[in-house]
């Protein structure tokens, strides 16, 4: 797979060509997008992007903005994480200065969907799209600006350039965008509002969808402790319903009625703190080649021993 080439001639031969002149960043100099929502290549994908940039170094500039005395990625994440693996120092960039949050979202979303195409997102990463279409603040003239640009630099002809489209502000019209009923919109919309492990659950199937919209409906602090029971009861939509029903206007449950209601029992038995040790104090009181049982059972005569030499304050 060859990485992705724009026609950089188009770009540099508009009156912008000043704005968006390319310039070489340390790779240790960039960070990722701060609300990057979109999966990073993995597996065969990654190492084919490194391939070619080893081969060919990075033919398409990657999109940043000023971010102190760093810079902040908005288009590129894999070019520069297949970089920094290739083992190149720096990757070439076009800086953007002055955006707003709203703009600088939106070259982080319609890249994405120009590069990987809706229905190739994961489930959350849909979510995110169609939750920032419904946004008000997404204005559709800059939209339509940013992905004129894209397509210039993806080396496209402009197919925006006649009357804007319409604006996409109620469900049913952003479902005819995406080939969606207005319902499924309004279910991506509520899996958007769900926290990151939570979401995880849903791309990877281990939660329905509509299990998800329910859980959505919960405050943030109920839907952490619903994602700690997760990793041991699985959240159908039963449970699911009952959580949302039992949560007050705000969305806030207490802990013994989520648990009581996962588990189906009223104990409250948190798990056990896991406590890991740094290398450095590993290697200095243990070897490697001792047991797991040897070791948890010094740990636990030295826990003993200081707690029964241990002089409580007065």
């Amino acid at each position: 797979m060859q990485t992705p080439q724009f026609d950089l001639g188009t770009l540099l031969g508009t009156p912008d060509a000043m704005k968006n002149a390319v310039k070489q960043i340390p790779c240790e100099m960039l960070h990722p997008y701060h609300n990057h929502k979109f999966g990073l290549y993995s597996g065969e994908r990654l190492e084919d992007m490194v391939e070619s940039i080893k081969e060919n170094g990075v033919l398409s500039p990657i999109i940043v903005q000023p971010d102190g005395g760093t810079y902040e990625i908005l288009i590129g994440h894999n070019r520069w994480n297949a970089s920094k693996i290739a083992g190149l120092g720096s990757v070439p960039a076009i800086i953007k200065e002055g955006l707003t949050e709203e703009e600088a979202e939106m070259y982080v979303i319609e890249s994405n969907l120009m590069q990987r195409g809706f229905d190739n997102l994961r489930i959350s990463e849909q979510a995110a799209v169609i939750a920032q279409r419904h946004n008000e603040m997404f204005s559709q003239g800059k939209r339509n600006d940013i992905i004129r640009e894209l397509k210039m630099l993806n080396g496209e002809n402009d197919s925006t350039s006649g009357p804007l489209v319409q604006k996409y502000e109620t469900r049913d019209a952003i479902g005819n965008e995406y080939s969606m009923s207005g319902r499924n919109v309004a279910r991506l919309i509520r899996i958007d509002k769900l926290i990151d492990a939570l979401k995880i659950l849903v791309d990877t199937n281990a939660m329905a969808i509509r299990s998800g919209v329910e859980l959505s409906f919960l405050s943030e602090k109920a839907q952490h402790i619903v994602a700690e029971q997760a990793e041991d009861f699985k959240i159908d939509m039963k449970i699911a319903k009952q959580l949302r029903n039992a949560a007050d206007e705000n969305g806030n449950v207490d802990t013994a009625t989520i648990i009581r209601i996962i588990t189906g029992t009223a104990d409250i038995n948190p798990k056990p703190v896991s406590i890991k040790l740094s290398d450095d104090i590993f290697s200095k009181y243990f070897s490697k080649n001792m047991k797991k049982k040897e070791i948890n059972e010094t740990v636990e005569k030295a826990l003993e021993f200081y707690f029964a030499n241990r002089k409580d304050p007065t």
